[in-house]
């Protein structure tokens, strides 16, 4: 019996030939799955095209396009059981390298044939859904500071150029950490939020992993003391982050919790799995198996399986012990 689907599909993501990416798909696709295609535009988003698929009835739904389509359409199907295939044509594709799913379109359309499926965490982050991580601070100038123009023309260099840019424009900021059960005050340049993170996303790897399915969100915070002590903080993160190990410096420090609330003076922008949503305070709960969706069937392909027998990660946040940023927890 073949199969249908909702295909949600952005012709404007990446630099390939979105006809061609189309076309590709189908040819892979259509032998086995009947094929519902609806594009997105700048007035219709996958969000609205994700609702209107579930409304319909939609058994199955695959998202092509950049890591703000995928997470559009991923939020949409939270709670709903309803598996999500995902293709990613985009700039970073964060969100496939984060859960473990092929970047290619061939090997991802493979997955989607498969029919492998595996149920992972979600949040909610001020009532909006979040499938990969909140950014405050550094991290959010970055996102803004890529604009659509810049990442068609330069690709993954233009959040290279503009994170250069925030570093020359080095600011931190006054934040109050809480959780269920501890409140921590600190100055900070950046504050991440992960439920799920690639290893690009450096400003989350505080801790020596980030699992998906465990219930819980990883906080990490960075707080250099000045613009050389934030590049040598991102630079040991992508060091963690290629290790596999812990951060290990004063001015990095990590918890892991359910619920966290962050508050910020001045307020901070906030990105949300890729997009500007605003600016704190914020506030992230952990959704434990909010979301389906295809993974590889092979083990040695699947990142999940490699993730099984990891030592328990650290739970106690670090000291900041350097004068200009202290970290005390009240």
């Amino acid at each position: 019996m073949t199969r249908t689907a909702c295909l949600i599909f952005n012709p404007v993501a990446g630099q390939r030939d979105p006809d061609q990416d189309l076309a590709l798909i189908k040819t892979l696709l259509e032998q086995e799955i009947e094929l519902d295609i609806r594009l997105t535009t700048e007035a219709i988003g996958a969000d609205q095209l994700a609702r209107e698929a579930i409304e319909g009835g939609a058994e199955v739904i695959i998202a092509s396009g950049g890591d703000g389509t995928l997470s559009a359409t991923a939020e949409a199907l939270v709670k709903t059981g309803i598996p999500l295939g995902v293709i990613s044509r985009g700039t970073a594709n964060a969100f496939a390298n984060a859960l473990g799913i092929p970047d290619t379109v061939e090997a991802a359309c493979q997955t989607i044939l498969d029919g492998q499926t595996r149920v992972v965490d979600t949040a909610c982050c001020n009532g909006k859904p979040m499938v990969l991580l909140a950014g405050v601070g550094f991290e959010a100038k970055t996102v803004e500071g890529a604009s659509r123009e810049l990442k068609n023309r330069l690709g993954m260099l233009a959040y290279i150029l503009s994170g250069l840019q925030q570093l020359r424009e080095f600011e931190t900021f006054q934040a109050k950490i809480e959780t269920e059960e501890k409140e921590i005050t600190l100055t900070a340049s950046a504050i991440t939020v992960a439920n799920a993170a690639p290893a690009t996303s450096i400003l989350a790897q505080g801790p020596a992993g980030i699992v998906f399915d465990d219930g819980m969100l990883d906080l990490t915070v960075v707080a250099p003391e000045n613009r050389a002590g934030a590049i040598a903080a991102s630079y040991h993160l992508l060091q963690s982050a290629v290790n596999g190990e812990a951060a290990e410096r004063d001015d990095i420090g990590y918890l892991r919790a359910r619920r966290l609330k962050i508050s910020t003076e001045p307020p901070q922008k906030v990105v949300l799995d890729g997009e500007i949503v605003g600016t704190t305070p914020i506030d992230i709960e952990c959704v434990p198996g909010g979301l389906t969706i295809f993974v590889p069937t092979r083990p040695e392909d699947n990142p999940f399986e490699k993730l099984e027998g990891l030592p328990e990660l650290k739970v106690e946040f670090k000291q900041v012990n350097f004068p200009q940023v202290p970290l005390k927890s009240e």
